[in-house]
């Protein structure tokens, strides 16, 4: 068994004798040979008596037919038109599956057709007993995904089928959904062309060889070379299930992250989620190792990290952004084989970071930034060009408000002047001339009074050592607890401290509602990193627990529902946030068709709502309906500084002050 490039061993066995003719008794025959459908109508949708006129006039109306039907018309279709394509939309019986065809692009050179294939789970030999559970039934969609995907890639030709490639964490997508009914499987196929005229030979062996090949390979656990797959599939739903208890048991036992021992935390390069060939494998410093019971791993020993704020120290290259690196992630289940299938975080962690240039609406950053030249107000600002240290207070802020309860930082990320003011500094400059009061003076509070931990990387700074709770010291990639040594240095070396007793929770802001204007909608997901929301973009890449594109695509509609149907100007942001994912975790992704997304969509993916709500704060078209509540304060007049007060409200909120 050899395991693939997504970490998922390719299946034992081959279907590559396989043809639909030995599907259920043989296929052919059946039907009418005249190359119409059970509805009576050809692939022009005309009905043989006179009566009907040519799709190019007509809506195209759904065909029901077979697969034999589908083919004959297929090759029928040689050489004609490319949109009378559009007579093969409808519902065809493969035996076996059923094929519904249910958007065809309009040209060679659009967005490849719609397709959905559907399968009972008893037909496949899928086992009842693994699709008890919601958990199970995600897993067991996301082992089809997989399989789907790499038997594409053996059966079809180059880029003729396609079907979302998931990365190395275990997500609800719609790409695949599972039942105790049914099991649907949502692809795009591009129908072949000779400029504008079809291919219809080249199509018909597409939806009699490729399509049915990839598609019984996937969902054949029957047959005599299936019970190494079989196991792939039940070693896949464990791996989910372990994850899913390891998160419950940090919750029942007040941890924030646990980091199982033999993890292998370290990527093939900076570019690639696989893991690194002969990597160290993790070993939890002794003091910090603890024990949990899982359903399929049993008993399984690793660092437990509790709440507080853990620094992370280390020389440059040993392996401490690769540790951080492995808790950001820890919020999913991986897939086996990846190397962190029992490295878990407390799900609501956010990795924070500076960003400069983002926008930020009525955020209240007066914890970190305070009496600025002029007077300006900072218990609600807005910017839409944020400084380093401006985004990432304001990030802080945003992912307190939004229900985070840890915070994992780096300071290769991070804005130096946000993080520390050595003594020499604070001499030099003086206080009530500094506006920025640094995270070391108020992460004590943060944890304390807020319930906030921090986890983070430091490399370059001592003064965090007087404030952590534990320190860990990466070694060529062996962590260390070296807490008392970091005692002994931090009080053979004092520093005067100036940590800030109060860290105040903030009123919640209000997002109001916009009206989409048609003449210039456009919503487009570009990749991990960008959204499009008509002429506005928003900017992701400092919301690094995005992991796929599918969940970026899910996050810009779901900022459509939230403030073009869910805002009414009472509810707050994390409220509205929580709601719209709710509705994905109860109903599926398909929900999202309610805001604007196309029917039966193919390649979305549940992202957090903390992440929701991450891309919502960076939306330059955000205005909000009530000003947070702010402390009294005596009226100054307005002066210009480097953050301004918030954006007046224009006549037409659809119309953002600031375009780009």
């Amino acid at each position: 068994m050899t395991p693939s490039d997504d970490g998922n061993d390719d299946r034992g066995g081959s279907h590559s004798d396989y043809t639909k003719h030995d599907r259920d008794g043989g296929n052919h025959g059946r039907g009418e040979r005249d190359g119409r459908g059970r509805d009576g109508r050809d692939e022009r949708g005309w009905d043989g008596r006179g009566r009907g006129r040519a799709y190019s006039d007509l809506p195209p109306r759904r065909r029901e037919g077979l697969d034999d039907e589908l083919i004959e018309s297929l090759h029928r279709l040689d050489g004609r038109n490319y949109g009378t394509y559009k007579s093969l939309i409808g519902d065809w019986d493969y035996g076996a599956f059923e094929l519904a065809i249910d958007r065809v692009q309009s040209d060679p050179y659009a967005p490849p057709s719609s397709l959905r294939v559907s399968a009972r789970p008893e037909a496949a030999g899928l086992s009842a007993e693994l699709l008890e559970t919601g958990d199970q039934r995600i897993a067991v969609a996301d082992f089809l995904t997989r399989a789907f995907e790499r038997n594409v890639r053996r059966f079809a030709r180059p880029s003729s089928v396609q079907i979302t490639r998931p990365g190395q964490e275990i997500l609800r997508r719609s790409a695949c959904t599972v039942t105790a009914e049914r099991i649907e499987i949502r692809i795009q196929v591009q129908l072949p062309a000779r400029g504008r005229t079809i291919m219809g030979h080249t199509a018909a062996e597409i939806f009699d060889r490729d399509l049915p090949n990839a598609v019984m390979e996937t969902l054949d656990f029957t047959n005599e070379a299936a019970a190494e797959y079989m196991e792939s599939l039940r070693t896949h739903v464990a791996a989910y299930e372990d994850h899913r208890a390891l998160q419950r048991a940090i919750s029942e036992q007040g941890w924030i992250a646990f980091v199982a021992d033999g993890s292998i935390l370290p990527r093939r390069s900076g570019i690639s989620q696989l893991p690194l060939e002969d990597a160290v494998r993790f070993e939890a410093p002794e003091s910090l190792r603890r024990t949990v019971t899982l359903p399929h791993a049993g008993e399984v020993s690793g660092m437990a990290i509790e709440p507080g704020i853990t620094v992370i120290v280390g020389g440059g290259y040993h392996g401490k952004s690769t540790l951080l690196n492995a808790l950001q992630r820890g919020v999913y289940a991986h897939v086996p084989r990846d190397g962190r299938e029992l490295v878990a975080t407390t799900p609501s962690a956010v990795k924070i970071r500076a960003a400069d240039g983002r926008s930020v609406t009525g955020v209240d950053v007066s914890p970190f930034i305070n009496h600025l030249p002029g007077g300006s107000d900072t218990t609600s600002f807005s910017t839409e060009n944020a400084s380093g240290s401006t985004s990432q207070a304001a990030a802080i802020i945003e992912a307190a408000e939004l229900g985070s309860d840890l915070l994992l930082i780096d300071e290769d990320t991070s804005a130096t002047n946000l993080l520390i003011r050595d003594t020499r500094m604070r001499e030099l400059v003086a206080a009530d001339k500094e506006p920025i009061t640094p995270l070391v003076d108020r992460i004590g509070a943060l944890a304390l009074q807020r319930g906030i931990s921090t986890i983070m990387v430091m490399g370059g700074s001592g003064d965090y050592l007087d404030v952590a709770d534990r320190v860990l010291m990466l070694d060529t990639y062996r962590c260390l607890d070296v807490t008392e040594a970091a005692r002994t240095v931090a009080a053979n070396n004092p520093r005067e401290r100036s940590d800030e007793d109060e860290f105040l929770e903030t009123a919640p802001r209000v997002p109001a509602r916009v009206t989409r204007r048609p003449d210039r909608s456009k919503t487009r997901a570009l990749g991990v990193d960008r959204i499009q929301l008509d002429k506005q973009q928003i900017d992701l890449a400092d919301v690094e627990q995005i992991v796929e594109p599918g969940q970026t695509e899910a996050i810009a509609w779901a900022i459509r529902g939230i403030l073009e149907k869910l805002a009414d100007g009472i509810t707050p942001l994390v409220d509205l946030t929580g709601k719209i994912v709710a509705s994905v975790a109860d109903d599926g992704l398909d929900v999202l068709t309610a805001y604007g997304a196309k029917q039966w969509p193919a390649h979305l993916a549940e992202p957090r709502a903390i992440d929701v709500g991450a891309a919502l704060n960076r939306h330059r078209g955000l205005r909000l309906a009530v000003e947070p509540a702010r402390p009294e304060q005596p009226e100054e007049s307005e002066q210009p500084g480097e953050l301004a007060p918030p954006p007046e409200q224009p006549e037409n909120p659809a119309e953002p002050a600031h375009s780009e």
